[in-house]
């Protein structure tokens, strides 16, 4: 029987996504009882579509799934919802469980205005993973379906198409060391009256015209909530910018490139996970100065801070054909695991 979510609940969830973990079914971490109030039950819309299995005569579940609908997909096209995650119990697969459960998932999704799923990062239910082959060093979400991770073609079977593939890269920071090559590079920078380094807020630097040319609302969110956090000497209020859903002590350092009153590149904020990874949320610079080595810059004194910061190590994801793969290779991150973006329309056989 298929029914929704109780609290009660809790303790088998716990067991079998435990139970997948430790077998090395998905990379996710194992939880706990704070660890799933954190990822689940403390996120906006919770307990809505989430929904569980239990066998013949039981009320105990053996498997579940969790959806988010598009009213609470930030910057998701209209009609767009996410799957978060599915699990079913060894002992009960190949009985058609996860696909029953995925039905009852999307129909109740589309009785909230969905037309399409997707496996994606733009879910707010952000589920942190493992790095193979680490002392558990982790990064924070995942942008898609592992392409390693036996569900597959399960997924592939229900009808979702891979839309863009991802790749996580990963560096450990106890030997890190910033290139003399930057130092070099910044002096060549300022020769073209562009400022790279940590950010003056007193400035007053404009950012729209960045972010209008990279067409990204979210980094214009980050850019406003940051620099207001400097002006009030507030942390960051919006939950979305918190790592681990931890608020921040105070305002965080923004590594900029400013040219005369404009800001023309951007990365961070810099801030440290509980893990010891430094909080890598993405790089941009404007199109019309690109091509002069800025992000290089700008990232090599993100990695530089987050050193001084005491980070053990960081991680990020770049799309598989982004050219910034060099800038971070060049850094000394190497490749870890491939995930793609999925995605399936709603009604489709």
């Amino acid at each position: 029987m298929i029914r929704p979510f109780l609290p009660s609940d809790v303790p088998h969830i716990i067991r079998i996504w435990n139970g997948a973990a430790e077998r090395g079914e998905v990379l996710y971490k194992t939880l706990t009882d704070d660890l799933f109030h954190l990822l689940f039950a403390s996120r906006p819309g919770f307990p809505a579509h989430f929904f569980v299995v239990t066998a013949q005569g039981s009320e105990a579940p053996v498997g579940f799934i969790h959806g988010v609908d598009p009213s609470h997909v930030p910057e998701g096209k209209s009609g767009c919802a996410c799957l978060t995650t599915v699990f079913v119990d060894p002992p009960f697969r190949r009985r058609g469980l996860a696909a029953e459960m995925y039905r009852t998932l999307e129909k109740d999704l589309v009785s909230c205005g969905a037309s399409s799923v997707s496996i994606t990062s733009v879910n707010p239910f952000n589920l942190p993973w493992i790095i193979p082959g680490t002392p558990g060093h982790d990064h924070n979400n995942m942008p898609g379906l592992d392409r390693d991770c036996p569900a597959y073609p399960f997924f592939t079977a229900l009808g979702f198409q891979s839309l863009h593939t991802e790749v996580a890269m990963y560096r450990p920071l106890s030997d890190w060391k910033l290139p003399d090559a930057i130092a070099q590079h910044q002096e060549k920078l300022l020769g073209e009256h562009i400022r790279t380094g940590i950010y003056d807020p007193s400035l007053n630097c404009g950012y729209d015209r960045l972010c209008d040319g990279v067409g990204s609302d979210y980094w214009r969110a980050v850019l406003r909530t940051e620099i207001h956090a400097w002006k009030t000497g507030e942390p960051n209020a919006e939950p979305r910018f918190w790592p681990d859903g931890r608020k921040p002590d105070g305002p965080r350092p923004l590594i900029t490139a400013v040219c005369g009153d404009q800001i023309v590149g951007f990365t961070g904020p810099v801030d440290l996970q509980q893990s010891g990874r430094g909080w890598f949320t993405g790089i941009c610079v404007d199109p019309d100065f690109q091509h002069r080595g800025i992000a290089t810059v700008l990232f090599n004194l993100l990695m530089q801070a987050f050193y001084e910061e005491g980070a053990a190590f960081s991680t990020l994801f770049t799309g598989t054909d982004n050219r910034a793969q060099r800038i971070y290779r060049a850094a000394g991150l190497r490749a870890v695991r491939q995930f793609d973006l999925m995605r399936r329309t709603c009604g489709e056989v």
